[in-house]
């Protein structure tokens, strides 16, 4: 045989070899899946970095460019999203949403549901990702050093005098770090103390477990059902500090409740299918 032939014979081989694989090894179908996600974010990113930067400003406005770009990722994961309570975000007036915190794929869930000129306080870290990093800064996150909590606490009051100026909404993961376990973790008040200085709603999101199709640890990534519950928001008129750590302790146990909630109806629609 030619080479042309032996390159031929060889390609088919690799393709049914990866098909093979990628249908009957879960380790594998999960690690193809996760380089698809991460890099189906970095190549959009980086285009919008590259090819749209000169024309754009820093602005929560280019966030519908992201959410744009990631919404499809929920149809190539086989990802049915289900939300519940959208009509809480019918308020045209600036507000905090706090949401659960559990994997990467809360991406997914974000992108669903975040209204116009929404966006998330991130980790400063993300901030120099290069092309990811400026995309994200074009889209107007907060990024905050966690490290260091004078500093992140002058962002965030930053923020707070920004809301009603420019008509913004935030986004924020109050755990503080991605939780796989059934109970969520103590939040820490930055949000609340956002909200409270700001004087605007806190909106509680609360998006329901991934175990039943994802899970890192036993490199599984399959097709599944998301419940997102939009709970009705929280006002914060005439509070002050002294009211952030009641105000924090009962909407986490709203969030708690109604995770607890849509965690079971999910086992229920998954047990009726059985």
């Amino acid at each position: 045989m030619d080479l042309f032939q032996w390159s031929l014979l060889l390609s088919s081989t690799l393709i049914i070899g990866i098909s093979f694989l990628y249908r009957w090894s879960t380790t594998f179908n999960f690690h193809c899946k996760m380089v698809l996600f991460f890099g189906w974010c970095a190549y959009w990113t980086a285009n919008m970095s590259i090819f749209l930067s000169p024309f754009l400003r820093r602005n929560p406005d280019n966030m519908k460019l992201l959410r744009t770009f990631i919404w499809p990722l929920k149809r190539f994961f086989g990802i049915k999203i289900a939300v519940q309570g959208s009509e809480n975000l019918n308020t045209k007036e600036p507000y905090v949403m706090v949401c659960n915190h559990q994997t990467y794929l809360d991406l997914l869930g974000m992108m669903e549901i975040i209204p116009d000129r929404c966006v998330p306080v991130a980790k400063r870290e993300l901030l120099y990702l290069g092309l990811v990093g400026h995309a994200c800064w074009l889209s107007g996150m907060i990024f905050i050093d966690r490290r260091k909590k004078d500093e992140a606490r002058e962002i965030l009051r930053q923020a707070a005098q920004n809301m009603w100026r420019e008509n913004m909404r935030i986004w924020v993961y109050p755990e503080g770090t991605r939780n796989k376990g059934r109970t969520l973790l103590p939040f820490k008040r930055g949000a609340f103390h956002l909200a409270v200085q700001a004087q605007v709603p806190i909106v509680p999101v609360v998006i329901s477990s991934y175990r039943d199709f994802y899970c890192s640890k036993e490199k599984r990534f399959t097709a599944g059902n998301l419940k997102i519950q939009i709970l009705p928001k929280v006002d914060t008129k005439d509070l002050g500090p002294e009211d952030v750590p009641a105000l924090t302790d009962s909407i986490r146990k709203r969030m708690q409740e109604a995770y607890d909630e849509i965690c079971g109806e999910t086992s229920r629609g998954k047990d009726a299918k059985l």
